[in-house]
Formats: structure tokens, sequence, C-alpha cells
């Protein structure tokens, strides 16, 4: 048989990356030969490319994020930017897994669903579900939103090189 590698990607919109992601790309980063993030658009969350980040803006600061994760010798994650279906995304790049975390039980319904759905645009898809860590499965993306809209401080919600491009970012978007 031959060797091929385990490749999975994470997919979300990531405005912008939070610590709970960072944790997802880490755990899954020790379960792959590969680990490849995805910024996608989403047509219910934004579909006029609206947010708080553009999406230059979002992948530069998972990009970050995948920076922190080298300075812990983690070097098979990296970000890209996808514009189009997941499924012709994974076909392309030769990945036959999704990872998708899950905080509660409403995500779980969500993304089996979800999982149901890849499924039908391509067969060889496995979906991987990864329970959060309980002292992070509070952290949202909106949740940092708003501590960046009204100024509060990001603390652990993010890792420090991403929370600092996010700060400026939308510092400089309020200007």
């Amino acid at each position: 048989m031959e060797n091929k590698k385990r490749i999975a990607m994470i997919t979300g919109s990531f405005d912008p990356v939070t610590c709970g992601h960072v944790d997802l790309m880490r755990r899954a980063s020790a379960m792959f030969d590969e680990v490849c993030v995805a910024v996608m658009s989403n047509g219910e969350k934004d579909s006029a490319g609206s947010g708080m980040f553009t999406y230059a803006q979002r992948l530069a600061i998972l990009e970050a994020a995948c920076d922190s994760l080298r300075a812990e010798g983690i070097t098979n994650v990296k970000a890209e930017l996808c514009v189009g279906l997941s499924s012709d995304f994974a076909a392309e790049r030769g990945i036959r897994y999704i990872v998708r975390g899950i905080r509660c039980a409403a995500d779980f319904d969500y993304e089996y669903g979800l999982a149901g759905i890849m499924k039908r645009f391509d067969a060889g898809l496995e979906t991987v579900f990864l329970p959060a860590a309980p002292e992070i499965a509070c952290v949202s993306s909106t949740y940092v939103r708003e501590l960046l809209k009204y100024g509060c401080a990001i603390g652990d919600a993010m890792p420090p090189e991403a929370a600092a491009l996010a700060v400026k970012l939308y510092g400089e978007k309020q200007k």
C-alpha cells in the first residue's frame, strides 16, 4: 500500500481567530501530517465579505497565529485563503479530513449536519470532531470582536501576536 500523507483542513470565517481555533490547530497537527487552516467565505455570516476584518486581514491574523505555533515547534500547520467550495479546495490539495471543533451540543448538531452535506459533495471526505477544552469552550470570535469593539484587553482569548495585529487593524479601521 502506498504511503500517503494524511492532510486535514480546518475551515472557518476566523473573524478573528481565537485561542480555541489555535488549540484545535495544535491538536490536529499531532494527528495529521499536514493541517491547512482555510479562511472561507461564509454566505450566512458575511455574504458581502463584511465582518470586522476583511478576508486579507483575517488571513494575516491567522498567519500570525500559525507563527505562534511555529514558535512552539509545530511546523505542519499553514494558513490559506479559500473562495469557493471547501470540497473543491480539499480535492485540489489532496485533503481527505475535515477537523471541526465542538464547544457544546448545539455545535455538534450543526457540525454533524455539515458533515453529512460534505459527504454529498465528496464521499471520501471524513469529518473529525474534537471537543473544546473546557477552559476555553466559552471563547468565540464573537466574544473577541466584542472585546475589540469596546477596547477591552484581549487577554488569552487570542495568541499575543495575533491579538496585537487584530488590535492594530481594528484601530486603523476606526480612523
